[in-house]
C-alpha cells in the first residue's frame, strides 16, 4: 500500500492479523500507528507491511476481546458500539470513516455517541455481540487449518480471552441512561472498586456485557 494512500480508521492486515490506522505521520520511518482490534494492542509500522481491507456486511471480528458481527439493517439500540460507515459529520460533529462509538441516546434520525457525535442511520452499521448466521471471521487475512479449526472451537465454546482489570482502566456502564464512566481506583480479590463509590464482581465487569472496557491502562 502506498503511503499517500493509508488514511486514519482504515482496516488493514499487519502480520496477517486484523488492526486499524489510528495515525499516520509521514516524518517518522514507522508512520503508520496500528491498533490490534482484538486486544487493543498498538503497533508502529510501515506502510508497505500492511494490506488494506475494507469491511462488509456480516464481516465478524474480535474487539476488545469478545466477538462482534457487523450488520447494516440493525438499528442500534443505547450501549451498542457502532462502526462508522459512510461519515458526513456536522460543523460540530468530529466522527470520521470506521470510527468505533458507543451510542449513549437515539433520537429520530440517528444517534448521540458517548462522544457526544450526532450520527445519522444510514451513516453507521451496529457491531453486534456475536457471531451471527452467515458471517464471515475476517481476524486473520489467511488463516491456515489450524487457525481455522482453532476459531471454530472457540465458537463453539464461547471461550473468549477476558481482560484482567487494572487500576487507572475506565469503564462504562452499558444500559444506564445517561451513560456512566468510571475509573478502578481498587480492586480486592473479585471485588473491583471504580470512581463514584462504585462496586461490582469481577465477572459483571468483564463478562456480563452490562460493562465495557473504553480506555486501558497503557502496558
Amino acid at each position: 500500500m502506498n503511503l499517500l494512500n493509508v488514511r486514519k480508521g482504515q482496516f488493514v492486515y499487519y502480520h496477517n492479523k486484523l488492526h486499524k490506522v489510528y495515525s499516520v505521520n509521514p516524518f517518522f520511518r514507522k508512520s503508520v500507528h496500528l491498533i490490534r482490534l482484538e486486544y487493543l494492542e498498538q503497533q508502529l509500522v510501515t506502510a508497505k507491511e500492511i494490506t488494506l481491507y475494507k469491511p462488509k456486511h456480516l464481516d465478524s471480528f474480535m474487539f476488545n476481546y469478545q466477538r462482534y458481527t457487523l450488520h447494516k439493517d440493525v438499528k442500534a439500540n443505547v450501549g451498542d458500539y457502532i462502526l462508522i460507515i459512510n461519515p458526513k459529520p456536522d460543523s460540530i460533529d468530529h466522527h470520521h470513516l470506521h470510527a468505533i462509538e458507543t451510542v449513549s441516546s437515539i433520537e429520530a434520525n440517528g444517534v448521540i455517541s458517548n462522544k457526544s457525535n450526532g450520527i445519522k442511520h444510514s451513516e453507521y452499521w451496529v457491531m453486534v455481540p456475536r457471531l451471527e448466521e452467515g458471517a464471515t471471521i475476517i481476524d486473520l487475512a489467511q488463516p491456515d487449518a489450524h487457525e481455522r479449526s482453532a476459531q471454530a472451537k472457540t465458537q463453539e465454546h464461547h471461550s473468549v480471552p477476558v481482560y484482567i482489570p487494572k487500576i487507572g482502566d475506565v469503564f462504562q456502564k452499558n444500559n444506564s441512561d445517561p451513560m456512566v464512566q468510571a475509573m478502578v481506583v481498587a480492586i480486592k480479590g473479585e471485588t473491583v472498586y471504580l470512581g463514584g463509590d462504585i462496586e461490582v464482581h469481577i465477572d459483571k465487569l468483564t463478562k456480563s456485557g452490562v460493562w465495557s472496557l473504553v480506555a486501558r491502562v497503557p502496558l
